[in-house]
């Protein structure tokens, strides 16, 4: 006797989509959820790139830009929460553009989201290097801490990560599921540990109203240097779009894609909060933790070095290290997945190569791919002089920022011009989706426009004492690549690339599998 196999409703759906069932569908909510929550990574983006915040407006940039960055990203969450439940597929935020704007608006929200991806794996990896190069420093390796024994450490960080991304998908949910609460019970240990064991606590008034100007550029003062500072949290809260990349190996993915963005925005906002603060009130002298030769470039290893006896400090390193470690892995499995499906479409050179599975369905060549350009991406940071090192590492964060939220905001626009022919999912904005379309896309060109510029007056050329050493790199190389990617666009691209390709012809009610019983 034979008997016929339904589909479930996550592959019948995939199937309207265009696509057959190839990735494993082996990942909970809670796993969908945990990843995007390891890769925002408040103990990765709030403490290695703290010192961008405290340089660039101080103390108020932790105490209200925070809450401020937290509240407008939301909104940019929910518009994409929307967009993930209706459309659950690897393909993510190149796949909406692509249904609701054509193949061009696909194109570009493609490469934006690809080169946003490889951008935010290097930086989380780089600044894992760094404050893993201190902890092997700690426990008496003695590597040293200069920009070589970083690029070291970073380059080994990024082979670790691509051999264990190849073994399974399994591994993969186990490794984010444990991640999730590894972060949440650090980020309780570093409010515990500097709470009750700091030597010195500042006031309220110190880290609500204590400002620090480094812009000097004659307008503004230290408000624009306060919006300069939102780098640091803006820069924290990117990556939850893997939770729509992971859709197609996420069980009832059409609601738990969204809800995995929703709750990884609003979790990370609160324990964030409580972890940079914590830091902030811990702060034993501020001139000293702003001053590269006492702080090496990075605030967050000064402060607790001196606010901590030699274990406490050395604890909270490497439960930083460690999450940081996890945040890395974690983003290269995504990068890796939004590569197989634009790939799969036809969009990269050599795509038949970068969508290929192994026999244990995982992109094996994606996941190479993602770590070699992301190791290719920080190359520059040991060609500029060691003090200007923290400044290459500031360019990764802003291209990665920018590149990620022009490729959130794309799908998001073309929501709200497709108006009520968009075809809801199970998890919907309803009437709401257009103030809440129209808030996000107004943050986003923002911010966009905020961290191309340069931090200090030596950045603009109208100004005496001009020096390239103090350019913000990002426009640069964002112009760069997507002036590449346009004019492969016009050129050539626009006369093959079609959008999504459909690998299941057949009605999906009309295909089902048969079974021996």
């Amino acid at each position: 006797m034979t008997a016929t196999q339904p589909r479930s409703d996550d592959e019948r759906r995939l199937a309207e989509l265009g696509y057959k069932q190839e990735l494993a569908r082996s990942w909970s909510g809670f796993s969908n959820f945990a990843i995007s929550f390891t890769i925002v990574s408040i103990l990765t983006g709030g403490l290695a790139s703290y010192g961008i915040g405290l340089s660039n407006g101080g103390p108020i940039t932790m105490a209200w830009g925070w809450p401020l960055v937290s509240v407008m990203v939301l909104f940019v969450g929910l518009a994409m929460a929307e967009l993930a439940s209706a459309y659950p597929t690897s393909g993510g935020l190149y796949w909406w553009a692509s249904e609701l704007g054509g193949p061009m608006w696909g194109w570009f929200t493609g490469w934006f989201n690809l080169i946003g991806q490889i951008a935010v794996t290097a930086a989380i990896d780089y600044g894992a290097a760094i404050f893993t190069t201190v902890v092997l420093n700690v426990i008496g390796w003695d590597i040293g801490t200069d920009r070589n024994a970083i690029f070291a450490v970073f380059t080994g960080i990024l082979v670790l990560h691509a051999v264990l991304n190849i073994i399974g998908p399994h591994l993969s949910a186990v490794i984010s599921n444990v991640s999730a609460w590894w972060h949440v019970g650090g980020v309780a240990i570093f409010v515990v540990v500097l709470g009750f064991g700091a030597r010195h606590h500042q006031s309220i008034g110190f880290v609500f109203t204590k400002t620090v100007d480094n812009s000097a550029i004659g307008f503004g003062g230290v408000a624009f240097s306060f919006l300069l500072g939102l780098l640091h949290a803006q820069y924290t809260f990117t990556g939850y779009d893997a939770s729509a990349h992971m859709s197609e190996e996420t069980h009832d993915a059409s609601r738990m894609a969204a809800k995995g963005i929703i709750n990884t925005i609003v979790v990370s906002a609160v324990a964030g909060y409580l972890l940079i603060m914590a830091v902030t009130f811990a702060i034993p002298n501020l001139d000293d933790a702003l001053d590269p030769t006492k702080n090496s470039g990075y605030p967050v290893i000064y402060i607790l070095q001196n606010s901590l006896n030699s274990f406490w400090s050395g604890l909270l390193l490497i439960i930083a290290a460690v999450a940081q470690l996890f945040c890395g892995y974690a983003s290269v499995t995504a990068a890796s997945r939004m590569l197989f499906a634009f790939a799969r479409d036809g969009a990269v050179p050599g795509s038949r190569l970068w969508a290929k599975l192994s026999v244990r369905r995982v992109p094996v060549n994606a996941v190479f791919f993602v770590s070699v350009f992301a190791f290719m991406l920080l190359i520059p940071s040991m060609l500029v002089p060691a003090a200007n090192a923290p400044t290459a590492y500031a360019a990764a964060t802003s291209v990665a920022t920018i590149g990620l939220y022009i490729a959130y905001g794309i799908p998001v626009l073309l929501r709200l011009l497709r108006g009520n022919r968009f075809q809801a999912g199970p998890w919907q904005l309803g009437r709401w989706y257009r103030p809440i379309g129209i808030i996000a896309l107004i943050w986003i060109v923002i911010i966009s426009v905020l961290f191309i510029l340069p931090t200090d007056d030596h950045g603009y050329p109208w100004v005496d004492g001009f020096t390239w050493n103090a350019v913000n790199y990002a426009p640069l190389t964002l112009v760069g690549v997507v002036g590449a990617i346009a004019i492969w666009w016009f050129v050539s691209a626009r006369r093959w690339f079609t959008g999504p390709k459909r690998t299941v012809e057949e009605p999906p009610e009309a295909e089902e599998a048969p079974v021996s019983a």
